[in-house]
């Protein structure tokens, strides 16, 4: 049976399991080979984390006060919401941490599983082994979603439950669909130069799970081109 891919994809889900790594990685230090640098730099990035998702929480508040002020003192109602909101205070951060957080920790991640000592248990207890999944893989089917961005072509896709993509691509150079990538890290992006000329590429994809393709080629999507 396949897993789900053991990374929670809300920022309150990251931050429990960033939390749980910092927490139990110490234990596995020695029989994991890692460094101190690892150990310190997850903790590092836990507690930045951490400090930033509380503060946005704060302020995504006090903008809902704000809409709320502002509604009520340009159209009246309730007199108990008439009260200015007081902005939040913010120190700064004991910590500051590079971008890419959860790249960083994937990562790692990716060093753990392949470790000497790496056992299931020391990946549940890691929580860096997915939940087993029911979908069947004869169902699965990728959806791109293609845009050029900063000079180059980035295609977008969810994981589900597969192990990664296999993205094959035609330039509109009479070659057809020629394969291009196997991504596990969504999205992907395409370093090809876009040509001098306008042209029309085309991508489509198929999920695979331990190097087998599953299910069924996604649909076509085309993106005009042009340096």
């Amino acid at each position: 049976m396949s897993k789900t891919y053991y990374l929670p994809t809300d920022d309150a889900g990251k931050l429990a399991w960033l939390t749980n790594l910092d927490a139990k990685l110490p234990g596995y230090k020695t029989i994991l080979n890692l460094t101190d640098a690892d150990i310190s730099g997850v903790q590092a990035d836990n507690t930045f984390f951490a400090f930033v998702l509380n503060s946005n929480n704060q302020v995504a508040a006090y903008a809902k006060q704000w809409t709320t002020y502002k509604n009520t003192a340009r159209s009246g109602g309730d007199a108990s919401l008439a009260i200015l909101p007081v902005a939040p205070v913010f120190t700064s951060p004991a910590v500051t941490v590079a971008p890419d957080i959860f790249g960083r920790a994937t990562a790692l991640v990716a060093r753990i599983r392949v470790a000497t000592g790496y056992t299931q248990a020391i990946g549940q207890a890691l929580r860096i082994i997915g939940a087993d999944n029911p979908v069947d893989p004869s169902t699965l089917k990728p959806v791109l979603d293609v845009e050029v961005d900063a000079g180059q072509v980035n295609v977008g896709w969810t994981k589900q439950s597969a192990d990664g993509i296999e993205i094959w691509v035609d330039r509109g150079d009479g070659k057809g669909f020629i394969f291009l990538a196997i991504d596990t890290i969504p999205d992907y992006t395409d370093t090809q130069p876009l040509p001098a000329t306008a042209a029309v590429w085309k991508y489509k994809a198929i999920y695979i799970i331990a190097d087998e393709r599953v299910g069924s080629w996604s649909d076509v999507v085309s993106l005009p081109v042009a340096a």
